[in-house]
């Protein structure tokens, strides 16, 4: 298919800059680390997704993470109708964020208390607060490359869409905010181990992404998430798992829970698909630390919508679909898109490594595997440009950024696979071209 006449997606781009800074909401969407102007969606049924001048694209963007069942899957689109007729929002307490929040600790035996916010930066920024309550302690420990939101105080050696604008550290982030968090390279122990022996009684947190997704897909080595929760414990921090990615796309109860094992982090951060599209995520731990959140304790923290019922039923409706048989055919799913970009970039001769944890894949433009920042930075970016026009341009929506996850989904089935093998070798061969 011939996706590549998208002129009105480029005029409600042109309107839209004017009222809007930089005509989105988001800066990845901006497509300006792959260029062009960005494709304005109208619909999405299953695996695919409709534009604005009618082109039809296999999604493997998925919202960046919530949409685990597919665009309007019946049964989540019937329960979150029935809230709506009744009040999209009370701001007060509703069964349904109970309810999620019973699925989610049924899920996660390890945590024992669940707060609902409405986005991951929310959750990760709760959690800095409760961590420094906690400890007494004002220090946070962060890996560059990983992203845990937009807060001052993890906004510094970020990836994902700070990478992609070339923003490692955002201008309006005060050297207040940036001097309380201590930067070191994704998986090195040494420099972990170096930064607790130079600040041992000043730590509040070390905070990492469960498996890193947004400085493109890094598997953790093995071992290290069980390491980073050993000597937060030796040294009295406290270990946040973001799994705003990760949480429960990887598995029933997300990466902790399927791939790790030993003592559990303190404090977890959930999102995207606990939220089953909708604005929600949510901050779960210990008793011990998430009870010194008001009202039972002196850690404030408050929202308006937070928890509200739609968003609450969405999340707990798409939770309830997935069994062991929608996990295992997001894996086999995932595993077959990634073989099919990497055998067309291997038959053009483009250098590429294609890198998996769990369900989430991403390809780097590079002959190397990734391990870290330093690895991904080292890509052919504009390569990776060329393919991802190749294919949008042949009915596949990539992440615009060569620092992304690609998303599967239950509904991705085989007319979608096929959909991707068509264009990935013209794709490819685009990419190949300078």
């Amino acid at each position: 298919m011939n996706t590549s006449d998208r002129s009105t997606s480029s005029a409600w781009h042109e309107r839209a800059g004017k009222v809007v800074p930089g005509g989105v909401s988001s800066p990845v969407r901006a497509f300006r680390a792959v260029g062009g102007d960005p494709v304005y969606f109208t619909s999405g049924e299953g695996a695919w997704v409709t534009d604005v001048d009618g082109n039809r694209y296999v999604d493997l963007v998925g919202s960046w993470g919530p949409m685990i069942l597919g665009h309007a899957h019946p049964t989540v689109t019937s329960a979150v109708t029935d809230v709506v007729r009744h009040s999209s929002s009370f701001g007060a307490p509703t069964a349904a964020e109970t309810l999620l929040a019973e699925e989610i600790l049924r899920r996660v035996p390890v945590a024992e208390r669940v707060r609902f916010v409405s986005s991951g930066t929310e959750a990760t920024m709760t959690a800095i607060r409760l961590a420094r309550a906690a400890t007494g302690r004002d220090l946070i420990v962060k890996f560059v490359g990983c992203y845990h939101g937009h807060s001052d105080a993890l906004l510094v050696q970020a990836g994902s869409g700070v990478m992609t604008l070339g923003l490692p550290n955002s201008p309006g982030v005060t050297a207040g905010a940036a001097g309380d968090t201590i930067t070191v390279p994704y998986g090195d122990r040494a420099a972990v181990e170096a930064v607790f022996e130079q600040y041992p009684d000043r730590i509040a947190a070390v905070f990492t992404e469960a498996a890193p997704a947004n400085m493109g897909v890094v598997p953790p080595p093995e071992g290290f998430n069980v390491f980073l929760r050993e000597i937060t414990a030796k040294f009295g921090s406290l270990f946040v798992f973001d799994e705003v990615m990760t949480g429960f796309r990887v598995g029933p109860g997300g990466w902790w829970m399927r791939y790790e094992s030993g003592p559990a982090p303190d404090l977890f951060a959930y999102g995207k698909v606990i939220g089953g599209g909708y604005p929600l995520a949510a901050v779960a731990g210990s008793a011990a630390v998430m009870d010194q959140l008001a009202p039972l304790g002196p850690v404030y923290q408050a929202g308006t919508l937070s928890g509200n019922p739609v968003a609450a039923t969405a999340g707990l409706t798409t939770l309830q679909q997935l069994d062991d048989a929608a996990y295992a055919h997001i894996d086999a799913t995932a595993a077959e898109v990634l073989r099919i970009a990497s055998d067309a970039l291997t038959a053009a001769g483009v250098p590429h490594s294609p890198q998996r944890a769990g369900s989430l894949v991403s390809i780097y433009f590079t002959e190397n595997p990734v391990r870290n920042m330093a690895d991904a930075s080292a890509q052919d970016e504009a390569a990776f440009g060329r393919f991802f026009h190749g294919m949008l341009d042949r009915g596949v929506s990539l992440p615009p950024s060569a620092y992304e996850a690609w998303f599967v989904s239950t509904a991705h089935d085989d007319e979608a696979l096929s959909a991707i093998a068509a264009a990935a070798p013209d794709a490819a061969r685009e990419a190949a071209a300078d």
